[in-house]
């Protein structure tokens, strides 16, 4: 990447709000600017004001091309990656743009950041000064080459790439490059303490039968949506491996949600069924939702859970502190035309889940003709007799 040149600096400065496909349009009203790399860093601050915030007013980052942006990680977990891995010597051996890297070597004396890609390279090499991150050294390498010549360090990271190459997105960890699953041995010759960044939408059983050397598990979401699956190795694999469920929030005061549980306790927690509501209804968050930590937490909340495939959950009194959505439930009925009418009939819009229930959100809407948002939310769900019933919440 070349040195942005002082013309096309105050042009990004003075236009950084813009619209970058009209910017596009206007390239020769400004024959001294880069145009090109102005949209690709202009597009860049835009993405970062969303996805890295404290990064945006440091005018002196450079961004790369969108699709690198597009696949890096947000502020918020990668500072939540970092309370994970202190140390004296770190190694990120997929540094991709260096947004993992740089908040996880401000726990390290010393940290290596690895990629093939030049360019890259080349922007990572100037952003982590820009950043007071002097004590990271860039190595233009291949992850794998780096690791069999490496000496050993405190923790190493890795993000292996989940595009093929058709660029469509895998998510067993055999399609990612590197196959951690092969290289676990190395791994652990070369530090004690290894974090896997992993898709979310891997099947979590076939990962920890591939990596059994994993100590615990971190299922993260992000304002209830499921973004990563890390899993931390070590020399010890222990009896019981915790899941540490996590929900961050970029919105307001919300605080984060975390529950710990082990697969084996799930097994063995108490759950209860339940063929009618209390006065609060309770969906666990995205985190929960991917963990199967259904049991445990109708177990520690002593929460009943409306029928073993309707992941809800309800109680008399309101539980403070579940780690999901609480609503009060209003009414309930079923899906008989004269019952929809007593208690539905005053709504034009509601906001609709399905779980467990044999019709699809589209399809209820149709039924009952409602448009969507709102105050008022609607859960069609299964109790444990097997009644269908259409469940009417406001949100606490």
């Amino acid at each position: 990447m070349t040195p942005i040149s002082p013309e096309t600096r105050q042009f990004i400065n003075e236009h950084q709000s813009d619209d970058v496909r009209n910017l596009a349009l206007q390239a020769r009203k400004y024959p001294d600017v880069d145009i090109p790399a102005a949209i690709t860093q202009i597009a860049g601050r835009q993405i970062a004001a969303e996805k890295i915030p404290s990064w945006k007013e440091i005018d002196d980052i450079w961004y790369p091309k969108h699709l690198s942006l597009e696949q890096c990680s947000s502020e918020i977990t990668a500072r939540y990656k970092a309370s994970l891995l202190q140390g004296e010597s770190l190694a990120d051996l997929t540094g991709g743009f260096g947004i993992d890297c740089s908040f996880l070597a401000t726990g390290f004396r010393s940290a290596t950041y690895v990629e093939r890609q030049t360019e890259l390279c080349t922007i990572a090499a100037h952003n982590f000064p820009a950043l007071d991150l002097n004590h990271i050294s860039v190595r233009n390498d291949d992850g794998v080459a780096y690791l069999e010549a490496m000496s050993p360090v405190d923790c190493i990271f890795l993000d292996p790439a989940r595009r093929n190459e058709h660029g469509g997105k895998t998510v067993a960890i055999s399609d990612c490059e590197p196959n951690v699953a092969k290289l676990e041995g190395l791994l652990l010759s070369k530090a004690n303490r290894i974090m896997i960044k992993l898709s979310p939408m891997l099947d979590l059983s076939q990962a920890l039968k591939e990596l059994p050397h994993t100590q615990e598990v971190h299922i993260i979401s992000v304002n209830n949506e499921c973004k990563e699956l890390l899993l931390l190795l070590g020399q010890t694999a222990p009896e019981e491996i915790p899941v540490h469920c996590v929900n961050l929030s970029t919105k307001g005061e919300q605080e984060k949600q975390l529950f710990v549980f082990t697969r084996e306790q799930e097994q063995h927690s108490e759950c209860s069924y339940t063929d009618t509501l209390g006065n609060y209804l309770y969906e666990p968050n995205a985190s929960l939702l991917k963990a199967g930590a259904f049991r445990s937490i109708a177990a520690a909340y002593s929460a009943k859970k409306l029928h073993p495939n309707s992941h809800l959950y309800t109680s008399e009194t309101q539980i403070e502190g579940f780690p999901g959505r609480t609503f009060r439930i209003i009414n309930r009925c079923s899906l008989n035309k004269k019952e929809i009418k007593e208690n539905l009939s005053d709504l034009k819009k509601a906001n609709i889940t399905v779980r467990n229930f044999p019709a699809t959100v589209a399809e209820l809407r149709k039924r009952i003709k409602l448009a969507e948002g709102g105050d008022t939310y609607l859960f069609a769900s299964t109790l444990n007799d097997g009644q269908k019933i259409l469940i009417r919440c406001g949100k606490v």
